[in-house]
C-alpha cells in the first residue's frame, strides 16, 4: 500500500503539469480533410527565386489547412510574386484558389538591409490573411519591419501559424472576398508625409 502511494504521489505532480501545459498552450487549430492548395508564380522574381521557395517552405512547415506549390503554368497560379524596384506591396488575403493575388518584393526593402527571405516570408503572410503588426517582436513574422533589420527571423509563430489554419479551416469552401486590399509595406524606419 505504501508502496502504491509513493507511486501515486509521485504520478500526480507529473499528471498536473501535463494539463497545465496544455491548458497554457495555443489552441489547436482546426484542420480540415479539405487542405486548400494554393499555388503561385515567380517567373517575374528574378534574385527572389530562392527567398521565395524558402518562405514557402517555412509556411508548409508551420501550418496544417492550406498548402503553396508553384504553378505548373504561370497562368494558372492563385498568386504571383514579382520583383519591382519600390517597397514591397501585396494582396491582403486569404486568397483561395482561383483567386488573382499579387505579391511585389520591393529591393528598397532589400536596399535598407532587411533580409530578402524575411520580406517574402512576410508578404506571404499577407496572401494568407495575416495583417501587418509592425510592434511585435522579430519572432513575430508580420511584425516586419518593427525589430529592424538585424531580424531575420522568416518563419511565422504559432498563433500567426493558427490564424492561418483557421482563414484555411473550412477547406475551398471558405468565405471569399470580392475586393481586394493591397498592403503596401515600407521596411523602413522613415514616417512618410501625407500618408495620413
Amino acid at each position: 500500500m505504501t508502496k502504491r502511494m509513493a507511486a501515486l504521489t509521485a504520478l500526480i505532480p507529473i499528471m498536473l503539469s501535463t494539463t497545465v501545459g496544455v491548458a497554457s498552450a495555443h489552441t489547436a487549430p482546426h484542420v480540415t480533410s479539405d487542405v486548400v492548395t494554393l499555388t503561385y508564380d515567380a517567373s517575374d522574381a528574378g534574385q527572389w527565386a530562392g527567398p521565395i521557395k524558402q518562405a514557402a517552405q517555412n509556411w508548409n512547415d508551420a501550418v496544417h489547412n492550406v498548402r503553396l506549390e508553384p504553378a505548373s503554368s504561370p497562368g494558372s497560379a492563385d498568386y504571383v510574386y514579382e520583383a519591382t524596384s519600390g517597397w514591397p506591396q501585396t494582396t491582403l488575403g486569404p486568397i483561395f484558389p482561383g483567386g488573382n493575388g499579387d505579391v511585389q518584393l520591393g529591393q528598397q526593402a532589400v536596399d535598407e538591409g532587411y533580409d530578402a527571405t524575411r520580406v517574402a516570408a512576410h508578404e506571404t503572410g499577407h496572401i494568407l490573411g495575416l495583417p501587418d503588426h509592425y510592434s511585435g517582436p522579430c519572432s513575430e513574422l508580420m511584425s516586419g519591419h518593427g525589430p529592424g533589420t538585424s531580424c531575420t527571423n522568416a518563419k511565422p509563430d504559432a498563433a500567426e501559424a493558427a490564424q492561418v489554419d483557421k482563414n484555411y479551416a473550412a477547406g475551398t469552401q471558405g468565405v471569399r472576398r470580392h475586393h481586394h486590399q493591397v498592403v503596401v509595406d515600407i521596411w523602413s524606419g522613415r514616417v512618410l508625409t501625407g500618408s495620413r
